[in-house]
């Protein structure tokens, strides 16, 4: 428990110091007019209040990754608690503040727009293919893991009665893609967002009250997973890949905009974008911690489960066991809507990608359907293959993992150019860090894992320094060239 506790006090004083560090290196400017206001329409554009904007954020990038990706990363053990705090505080919520600060300042731009400002059109096109192509499988992921859910809640768990949950979220999808932010998301999500918040205060105060005993970052910070059921997973890179949503995630890159598009004020970013985040590792740590007490220390036989539980079910077990009936359900509830807040503004996000693309005003309904029914179509597709392959959903898993990261690469490496140009010294460091070690992640894990080329596991270390080292020279190449061009 010392552990957990220490880390959450990490993760504050991150916030406190190092959020502080970065809102003064890009230097908002409280006097600019933001895009909710010089470009407002009503549908996209719209002013809101800073806290309703906060949890709309929150909720936005919640999604299930900070509950399912903390429960399956604590198999790891004590090493998982270090990757959400190291990973939130210098990486995660560094990618959501400058994500969502270069969009306010770019009239709030898209994320593939600004990759092509400052990586090249190129690049630009790529990511908009693959940002889509990510977007719809958040889409078809988060349909299917809430109507599980939801299927055991008021239903048998059978095969139609989460049938029936599934075509219930994919119709309220296509009703909150296509209307105007303010009308559903503006109204219900400030009010899911304090359910999911609800969940983690409460279960923190069960892990206070029973106190179990936890691995410690002192008793060592090898992998556990082998002793539940975790094979032939190395810490790195499988770790990272795993644990996205509470450390760092290439998705937030999409939603941040969406939210730069409503905020009044530049000097709200660092509470909006960095704060956000912060709050969802603050969600991951303490589902790793229930979930550490699940596979090593007998919580799995206290809430009736066992080890090889889904994470589905342990969230479910867990919440029944712990708040009782009523907290329960609103437990359940938070972590319902966490999933389904966050498809329905990916689908959101991809129509505006698309219509930033084709220079398509999303004003007339009839244009944002141009772009809505195909998206439907193909998000459709993937669900239908989610439910009718028995190993579907985990192989579009696993494959949303890597391209979630790999998002968050090009996010990186987008900002990391953006304050070379804008700003002195060597603050770019703050973007360069975390896009050298998050692209020795990715490019180690798609060469070694099963769903890449293969690799043998011993392969591993050269890899990722190879990785690390090419990726830091060919920057270094750049730069000089730049200044050689500036001088």
């Amino acid at each position: 428990m010392f552990s957990f506790l220490i880390s959450v006090a990490a993760l504050v004083v991150g916030y406190l110091l190092y959020g502080s560090f970065v809102d003064r290196v890009f230097g908002p400017n409280p006097n600019l007019v933001t895009p909710a206001v010089s470009k407002a329409d009503n549908v996209d554009f719209i002013a809101m209040p800073a806290w309703k904007v906060y949890m709309i954020q929150f909720l936005n990038i919640a999604g299930t990754g900070p509950i399912f990706g903390a429960i399956m990363g604590a198999k790891f053990g004590p090493s998982a608690y270090l990757w959400i705090v190291f990973g939130c505080i210098f990486a995660g919520a560094v990618h959501d503040y400058l994500s969502g600060m270069l969009s306010v300042r770019h009239g709030g731009a898209g994320y593939p727009v600004l990759v092509g400002r400052y990586l090249g059109e190129t690049t630009k096109k790529v990511m908009l293919v693959f940002s889509v192509l990510l977007l719809l499988m958040v889409g078809a992921v988060f349909v299917y893991s809430p109507a599980v859910i939801l299927g055991g809640m008021v239903g048998d768990g059978g095969q139609w009665s989460v049938m029936t949950w599934v075509f219930v979220v994919f119709a309220y999808y296509i009703v909150a893609t296509l209307l105007p932010i303010d009308k559903i998301i503006g109204r219900i999500y400030p009010v899911f967002a304090a359910a999911l918040l609800f969940m983690a205060v409460a279960l923190m105060v069960c892990l206070l009250i029973k106190w179990p005993s936890l691995p410690e970052f002192w008793q060592g910070l090898q992998n556990r997973g082998p002793s539940v059921g975790l094979e032939g997973q190395p810490i790195f890179p499988c770790l990272f890949i795993t644990i996205a949503c509470g450390a760092v995630s290439g998705f937030h890159a999409t939603q941040s905009p969406l939210m730069a598009r409503c905020i009044t004020n530049e000097k709200l970013g660092r509470p909006i974008f960095y704060g956000a985040m912060v709050t969802e590792g603050l969600v991951a740590l303490i589902w790793a911690a229930v979930s550490s007490y699940f596979f090593f220390d007998g919580g799995a036989a206290e809430v009736g489960s066992d080890l090889t539980a889904a994470a589905p079910v342990v969230v479910t077990k867990v919440s029944q066991s712990w708040l009782g009936v009523l907290g329960g359900i609103l437990a359940l509830l938070g972590v319902v809507a966490a999933p389904i807040t966050s498809g329905d503004t990916a689908f959101r996000s991809a129509r505006l990608i698309i219509a930033d693309f084709l220079h398509l005003d999303q004003g007339p309904m009839r244009k944002r359907l141009y772009i809505a029914v195909p998206l439907f179509v193909l998000s459709g597709l993937l669900l239908w293959y989610n439910i009718a392959d028995a190993n579907g959903f985990n192989v579009i898993w696993r494959y949303f993992g890597w391209a979630n990261q790999t998002l968050s690469v090009f996010m990186f490496w987008t900002a990391t150019v953006y304050l070379v140009r804008n700003k002195p010294g060597l603050y770019y460091l703050i973007a360069l860090l975390p896009a050298l070690f998050m692209t020795s992640v990715c490019t180690t894990f798609i060469l070694v894992d099963k769903i890449g080329l293969g690799l043998p596991v011993s392969t591993i270390p050269w890899i990722a320094l190879g990785t690390f080292a090419i990726s830091a020279i060919l920057f270094y190449l750049w730069k000089y060239r730049k200044n050689r061009q500036t001088c």
